[in-house]
């Protein structure tokens, strides 16, 4: 990845409906070049799809909660399950596999705390293989564009500082 695929990255991932022209323009090159270089990043499996911000909020699931999961048996197949089996669920936003006391971390938008209760008690706790579940309400929800991009290799911006 060099400079103009970072700069094509950074460009898609703040409106990935720009058209091809409007991106040349941007990055400042031929658009038969934004056009490859866009399709490469493409076969190469960087850029994996484009994807519409929703608002929750107006498609009536404004309460959302992420939810923590420990599996028994921890197996390989067991999470695997597990973690396809919440990903299919409408209500989940995003589902993590991570590290430590839990093995998921659930991101789940609802339409009410009384529907998220129902959830929680009805579809998760009842699974034998779900031997914990631990759920935080999410008061606010913000992301803003600057840090969902992708920052550019070897800039003071891709690096953590913790001073």
């Amino acid at each position: 990845m060099d400079a103009v695929d970072q700069a094509i990255l950074r460009r898609l991932q703040r409106d990935g409906r720009q058209t091809n022209r409007e991106l040349a323009e941007a990055v400042g090159i031929a658009p038969s070049t934004a056009l490859e270089r866009t399709r490469a990043l493409r076969a190469r499996g960087v850029l994996t799809g484009f994807h519409a911000a929703v608002d929750f909020e107006r498609l009536g699931r404004g309460v959302q909660a992420l939810i923590s999961i420990r599996i028994r048996p921890q197996s390989r197949e067991a999470i695997e399950s597990a973690r396809d089996g919440m990903a299919a669920m409408p209500e989940a936003v995003g589902v993590f596999v991570v590290t430590g006391n839990e093995d998921l971390l659930v991101h789940v938008a609802v339409p009410s705390t009384a529907y998220l209760r129902d959830f929680v008690l009805d579809r998760l706790a009842r699974r034998k293989e779900f031997v914990d579940v631990r759920t935080t309400v999410v008061y606010d929800y913000v992301q803003p564009v600057e840090q969902s991009e992708l920052p550019a290799a070897g800039t003071r911006e891709s690096r953590t500082s913790y001073s």
